[in-house]
This record gives structure tokens, C-alpha cells and sequence, in this order.
């Protein structure tokens, strides 16, 4: 390919040496334009030095830095990207190392690369990717750039063209488990018309969606009630005023509460819900803060999984002389992994009338020890039992 014969070429001509996780890498020119980094904290950069106090011997790492490039989201989402950012913060503030972001101007995999070049030539010695859509340019920039460390998040390998290399790591998520928590949870405090918008029907949002539809069912034969759920894709990952309008027409037919799934288009199903008293469920992350400034918070709980604290362990991993134990691999993370999963239970973020911390922690004890089934099937909805009716909408 001709990017990378051109990378290893001014790799060689430059001589810059910057040590990574696993060694140094040789930075390539760029004449990329430059990223759109206004919206990142600054950075303390008076020392890059990583604390190696319980580095190991064989792959020790005295300093670098972090790059995050953006997927078509922004920085400050409230979802996806933030939340991966987020992580990148924490980590850089607590250790002292220096890390920065990038976002793309257009939605590509060459831009993606191009931004990976950039980060490589600033002195990049780890970048993070968020999202499936790097896949494909995970698979080239592992090979181009040897000696860099590459974090994908919610990228498995049915989303890659080319195996995973040893210093690059993926991992996805059990979506379905935070899928079901919502879903059960809802049900069981008392609503029993619901709803679910996704972003596009990629699958990690169906997985979003048909734990959910699971949960809504479990729920619903234990309490013995009727159940509607009305199901769509808004075919992008924002709110517009079509998906806003579709959203107010379910709230005025009766729906109670809607699962948005999918980066910023939850803004719609908010601005909807407000607009007919109704209650959202948030993803990703604890969208709590979301609704706060209105007449009520319609965000009832949030599906979550652990992007800042996957970032944060698997950099850990990458500081520490630990990669070893990491490259190479694609891992799904579910509960009996960690808590990698789960619904906010802090403070106001945790709104149930009914449901109880109990019973979600039954919930969760069911789900790790396997007890509770939940299917991750992405091809086949999901079956339903008496007095559950789902409507999938196109």
C-alpha cells in the first residue's frame, strides 16, 4: 500500500525516537491538517515521565503519550466518545503523562488514518480508537506503525480485515446484560409502554436493543402484566427533527418511556419526552445530567458499560510493562468479567420509585452466575411471551 511504504520511508528519513509500550517508534511527516483540538483540557506537559514504580523488567515504559481519535461523534457527546475520553484524562492526570485528541473532518477511513498519522507524528507512542467504525483502519495502522500501541474500543474482529497484531488490543461489550438491566428494571417499576430508539442497526446498538426487549419480557412474566413495545433505527447516531416528531408521535399515542440508544440521538427522544411528560433511558454511560434543568428530569437510568474504566485499565496495562498480557487480543467484556456493566446507583441518578438496589443487585448476582440467560443473537429478535407485544417499525 502506498501509505505505508510512504510511513516507513520518512520513518526511516526522521530518526525521531519515541518510547511506547512495547519500545520506539519512528514518527512519518504528515501534511495532514492539523486535527481540531479546541475543545481539549490542556494538558500538563512538563514531564511525560509515567510512573514505573511497578514496571516490569521485560517491557518497561519511561515515557509517552496518548492519543485519542474521535469516531463521528464529538468530544463532548454525552455517550460514546466522552466517555472514552474521558478515561484518557483520568489516566494522563493521575500518572503525569501527556495526552491529547483528534477528531476527523469527514467520516472515512482515510481520514481516520489521517488523523492516526498526525497523532504517530506528534509524538503519539499510544492512541485510542472508540468505535466499530476503525476496524478497517486498525487492521492497516497496526501494521504501519509497529512500535505504537493501539486501544480499540467496542471493535471486534468481524469488524477488522486483517487479524489482530501483537500491539494492538479490541474489545466489545456485552450490550445485551445492560440491555436487560434497563428493560427489567423499568418494567418492574411500573411502566409497562415502552419503547426503543437506536441509533443504526449496528451490533452493538441491537444488542442494546434486544437485552432490552429480554429484560422487558422476564420482567413482565413475573409480574404477570401486559406489555407494548414499540422498536425502531433512526439510521444515524443524531437527533433531527423527523426522529423528534416520530418520538413525540409515540409519546402522544402512549408511550411512557423510551430507551435512546446511540450516541447523540437521544436529544430527540429528550427534547420529545419533555415535550409530552415523558421519561428516556440513557446508554453508554449515566446521562442523568442530561435532563437536569427542566421542569422535571425525565432520565430514568441509564444502560451502562465501562468505557473510562476499560480505558483506564487496558493504558494501565500499557504504562505498567503489563501489554504482554493484552496485545494480540479481542476481548468481550461482560459481568462475570467485571463491572463493566451496569445501571447508576449513586444519588440522584438512581430514579426508581419501586424497583428496589435489592433487586437489581439479585439481578446482577443472576446474571454473573449464569443463572439468568440472556442472548447475544444479533440475527433473530428476540422471543416473547404472553401479553408482551413488540411492533418493530421501519
Amino acid at each position: 500500500m502506498k501509505r505505508k511504504a510512504l510511513s516507513l520511508i520518512l520513518a526511516s528519513a526522521m530518526v525521531v525516537s519515541l518510547t511506547a509500550c512495547g519500545g520506539s517508534s519512528d514518527a512519518p511527516a504528515t501534511d495532514t491538517p492539523a486535527a481540531d483540538t479546541s475543545n481539549t483540557p490542556a494538558a500538563d506537559t512538563s514531564t511525560t515521565n509515567a510512573d514505573t514504580s511497578t514496571t516490569n523488567t521485560d517491557a518497561a515504559v519511561a515515557e509517552g503519550k496518548i492519543a485519542l481519535v474521535t469516531d463521528v461523534g464529538t468530544i463532548d457527546d454525552e455517550s460514546f466518545n466522552q466517555a472514552t475520553w474521558e478515561g484518557v484524562v483520568a489516566y494522563g492526570d493521575a500518572h503525569d503523562i501527556e495526552y491529547t485528541y483528534y477528531q476527523p473532518t469527514e467520516d472515512s477511513t482515510e481520514e481516520r488514518i489521517n488523523q492516526i498519522d498526525l497523532a504517530v507524528s506528534e509524538g503519539a507512542t499510544v492512541v485510542v480508537l472508540p468505535g466499530y467504525l476503525f476496524g478497517e483502519t486498525l487492521s492497516e495502522v497496526q501494521t504501519t506503525y509497529p512500535d505504537v500501541n493501539f486501544i480499540a474500543v467496542d471493535v471486534s474482529e468481524f469488524d477488522m480485515t486483517a487479524p489482530i497484531e501483537a500491539n494492538a488490543y479490541a474489545c466489545t461489550f456485552s450490550e445485551e446484560q445492560a440491555g436487560y438491566l434497563a428493560g427489567y428494571a423499568a418494567v418492574k417499576d411500573g411502566y409497562t409502554k415502552l419503547g426503543f430508539l437506536g441509533g443504526m442497526a449496528v451490533p452493538a446498538v441491537i444488542r442494546y436493543g434486544y437485552g432490552y426487549v429480554q429484560g422487558i419480557n422476564d420482567a413482565a412474566q413475573e409480574l404477570g402484566v401486559e406489555v407494548e413495545v414499540k422498536y425502531t433505527y433512526g439510521g444515524q447516531f443524531f437527533g433531527d427533527a423527523n426522529i423528534t416528531a416520530k418520538m413525540e408521535s409515540w409519546y402522544a399515542d402512549g408511550t411512557e418511556i423510551v430507551f435512546a440508544c446511540g450516541g447523540g440521538i437521544y436529544t430527540s427522544a429528550l427534547e420529545a419526552a419533555l415535550n409530552y411528560n415523558g421519561m428516556i433511558i440513557g446508554v453508554d454511560v449515566d446521562q442523568y445530567s442530561v435532563g437536569e434543568g427542566n421542569s422535571y428530569n425525565p432520565v430514568l437510568t441509564s444502560a451502562m458499560k465501562g468505557l473510562s474504566s476499560t480505558v483506564e485499565d487496558r493504558l494501565n496495562d500499557c504504562f505498567t510493562g503489563n501489554w504482554a498480557s493484552i496485545g494480540g487480543k479481542v476481548q468481550n467484556l461482560g459481568l462475570a468479567d467485571g463491572d463493566y456493566i451496569g445501571l447508576p446507583t449513586d444519588g440522584a441518578s438512581w430514579a426508581f420509585e419501586t424497583f428496589t438496589k435489592d433487586e437489581y443487585e439479585n439481578l446482577l448476582s443472576g446474571i454473573k452466575d449464569g443463572s439468568i440467560t440472556i442472548s447475544n443473537d444479533t440475527e433473530n429478535q428476540p422471543t416473547v411471551g404472553a401479553g408482551v407485544t413488540v411492533t418493530y417499525i421501519d
